[in-house]
C-alpha cells in the first residue's frame, strides 16, 4: 500500500481533537542535542517513562493489548504520530495487510497438573493448507526420545512407521525435533492412531513454528519448548489435553516514520523499534521499552541539524514474524536500499532481570552462519560497547540471528546492530555476578505475557520482590529502570553519532559514508527530498 503523510488533525478524530487543543512543544533539556554527550542529558529517563505511562494507558482501554490488527495497537500510532508532530516532525504512516490471528490453542497435563502458556511454551503448528483443529485427551506416550537431552538434530524419533509399533489408539505421542520433517513425524503418529501428537525441541532454544505440506493431517499438532519436552518426557503415561484452535483474517495495519528536515539523503542513518505487543499484554518491555526511548531521542533530536539523514522506524505486526520491517525493505527499490547506510535496531531494552547484550555483529560469539551478517555491523557494535565502557557498565555479545525487526535489513546486505536485555532466556550466575539479578530465572519472566506491564498486574508476587531485592528496587512493574536509562542513552548516543559520521563503517549505505555523505542516487528520499535528489521516492 502507498505512504501517505498525514499530520496530526488526519490520524483519527479523537488526535484531530487533541490537535485543536493548542498542546504545548516538547520541553528540551539542552539547547541542540547534536553531540552524544548533549542526547544523553537530554534524554531523561522520567520522559521515557512517561511514554510508557501512555502505552500502559492505551493497553488498559483497549482490552489489555496494543497488538497489530487490534484497537490498542492503532491508538499507540496516534500516540507516535501526535508526539513526533507536536516535536515538529511530519510523520509518515505506511499502512499494509497482513493476516491476523487469535490464539486459542491450548497444553495441559493434568498429573502433575500443569498448564503451558501458548506462544511462549509451545506454539500450534502452521501447516499448509491449513492447521487442523480439534481437541484431544490422552495417555502421553513418548516415542524413540533421545534422552538425556540435547538431541542437537540427531533424534530419529517419529521418522519411521516402526517407531510406533504397539503406538496404544488414543494416546498422544511426544515425539523430537531431529532428522526428518515435522509433517513426517506427525502423519506417521496419526497412522498410528494417535488423537494428537506434541513435538518436543531437542535441547535447542526456542520455539519453532512447524510448516510444510500436511494434507491428510486431522489431529492436533503443537511444538514446545526443550524445556516442556522434558517435563513431559519425565511424566510417561500422564493425561494431557491438546487443543489447536485459532481464528484468522486480513487486516491492516502500519509502521511509523519520522525524517531530520536536514541531513544527505543518501547516507541515510535509520533506527527503530516495534511498537506492538503480544494480544496476551500491555508489551511494556517487549517493546514499548524500545519504542518510548526512540520517541524521546526522536524529540529531542528534532532541532538538530545532522550530516546524514536520520530516519526514525516504529514497526507494526513485528510479533507476528517481522512483517512491518519486511514490508518496508521489500517494497524499496535498490536505490533506496543504497542509501540506507545503516540500520539500529532496539527491541526489550529494560528487561527485569537484565543484562546489557550488545547484537554480536563481529560474529565473535561464532553464532551466526558465515556470510550472514554484513559488513559494517562489526562497527556498529564497536559504537555501543565503546559507550558502555566509557559509562562503566558490563556488556557482553547477544545472537544476532535476525530474530527481530533488524532482520530484513541484514538480509538486504544493510549493517545493523542494536541492544537487547533478554527475554525468555536463563541468567547464569556469571551473568548475575556482573549484571545483577537472579541466576537461574528467566531475563524477562513476564515475556510475552500478562504481567509485561507497569503495574505489576499478573506477576509472581514471590518472585518480583525477591528480583526487585537484587536490583535495588529499580522494578516499575516489568521494567528495570536501571536498564532502561543506561539503554535510552546508549540508543541516543549512537543516533547522534552516526547522524554526523558513518565513516567507520566498511560496508552498506551508498558506499561513501563519510562525514558529508557521498553521491546522490534519484529515488533515495524516502519522506522528503532535503536537495539532494532529483525526485522523492514515498512508495
Amino acid at each position: 500500500m502507498p505512504l501517505t503523510k498525514r499530520r496530526i488533525a488526519a490520524v483519527t478524530a479523537a488526535t484531530a481533537v487533541i490537535a485543536t487543543m493548542g498542546l504545548a512543544a516538547p520541553a528540551f533539556a539542552v539547547p541542540v542535542a547534536d553531540t552524544p554527550e548533549k542526547i544523553v542529558k537530554a534524554v531523561k529517563i522520567s520522559q521515557v517513562m512517561n511514554h510508557l505511562r501512555q502505552f500502559q494507558k492505551i493497553a488498559d482501554a483497549n482490552d489489555g493489548n496494543r497488538a497489530s490488527g487490534l484497537p490498542g495497537y492503532d491508538a499507540s500510532v496516534d500516540y507516535i504520530v501526535k508526539e513526533l508532530t507536536r516535536a515538529g516532525y511530519e510523520p509518515v504512516v505506511q499502512e499494509f495487510p497482513f493476516t491476523y490471528t487469535e490464539e486459542n490453542s491450548a497444553l495441559s497435563r493434568q498429573d502433575p497438573a500443569t498448564t503451558w502458556v501458548d506462544g511462549q511454551d509451545f506454539l500450534r503448528n502452521g501447516f499448509d493448507p491449513a492447521a487442523p483443529e480439534g481437541t484431544a485427551t490422552g495417555a502421553l506416550v513418548p516415542v524413540d526420545l533421545v534422552t538425556p537431552f540435547p538431541a542437537d538434530g540427531t533424534s530419529t524419533s517419529g521418522c519411521e512407521a516402526d517407531d510406533f509399533t504397539g503406538f496404544p489408539a488414543g494416546g498422544v505421542a511426544l515425539v523430537q525435533r531431529g532428522t526428518c520433517d515435522f509433517v513426517v513425524k506427525a502423519l506417521n503418529a496419526q497412522a498410528a492412531g494417535a488423537s494428537a501428537v506434541i513435538v518436543t525441541n531437542d535441547g535447542r532454544a526456542g520455539l519453532v513454528q512447524m510448516s510444510g505440506d500436511a494434507t491428510g493431517l486431522t489431529i492436533p499438532a503443537v511444538f514446545t519448548s526443550s524445556a516442556v519436552g522434558e517435563d513431559l518426557a519425565a511424566t510417561p503415561g500422564a493425561t494431557v489435553t491438546v487443543t489447536v484452535d485459532y481464528f484468522s483474517e486480513e487486516r491492516i495495519t502500519s509502521n511509523v516514520f519520522a525524517e531530520t528536515n536536514t541531513g544527505d539523503d543518501g547516507n541515510v542513518v535509520m533506527a527503530g523499534a516495534h511498537l506492538d505487543s503480544v494480544q496476551a499484554g500491555a508489551g511494556i518491555n517487549d517493546n514499548g521499552s524500545g519504542s518510548a526511548a526512540l520517541l524521546e531521542t526522536a524529540i529531542q533530536m528534532q532541532r538538530v541539524d545532522p550530516t546524514n539523514t536520520v530516519r526514525f522506524a516504529w514497526w507494526g505486526a513485528e510479533e507476528e514474524g517481522l512483517l512491518g520491517a519486511d514490508y518496508y525493505v521489500s517494497n524499496l527499490t535498490p536505490e533506496q536500499i543504497d542509501d540506507i547506510a545503516l540500520y539500529l535496531n532496539f527491541d526489550m531494552i529494560g528487561s527485569p532481570n537484565h543484562v546489557y547484550g550488545v547484537y554480536d555483529g563481529d560474529n565473535s560469539s561464532g553464532t551466526a552462519p558465515e556470510g550472514f551478517i554484513p559488513a559494517g555491523s562489526a562497527e556498529i557494535e564497536d559504537v555501543f560497547e565503546q559507550f558502555y565502557a566509557s559509562q562503566g557498565v558490563p556488556f557482553q555479545d547477544t545472537e544476532f540471528s535476525g530474530r527481530s525487526d533488524y532482520g530484513p535489513f541484514i538480509a538486504v546486505g544493510i549493517p545493523a546492530g542494536g541492544l537487547f536485555t533478554g527475554a525468555e532466556g536463563i541468567k547464569t550466575e556469571e551473568e548475575a555476578a556482573r549484571f545483577g539479578g537472579l541466576a537461574g530465572v528467566a531475563y524477562d519472566p513476564c515475556y510475552h505475557q500478562l504481567c509485561d506491564n507497569l503495574t505489576g498486574e499478573g506477576q509472581d508476587e514471590v518472585l518480583y520482590k525477591d528480583l526487585a531485592r537484587s536490583v535495588k528496587n529499580r522494578l516499575t512493574g516489568n521494567v528495570n529502570r536501571t536498564a532502561l536509562d543506561v539503554n535510552s542513552d546508549a540508543l541516543a548516543s549512537a543516533i547522534v553519532t552516526f547522524a554526523f559520521d558513518t565513516s567507520i563503517l566498511t560496508g552498506g549505505g551508498d558506499g561513501s559514508q563519510g562525514t558529508t555523505g557521498g553521491p546522490s542516487t534519484p529515488g533515495g528520499g524516502f519522506l522528503h527530498d532535503h536537495g539532494h535528489h532529483t525526485e522523492a521516492a514515498a512508495r
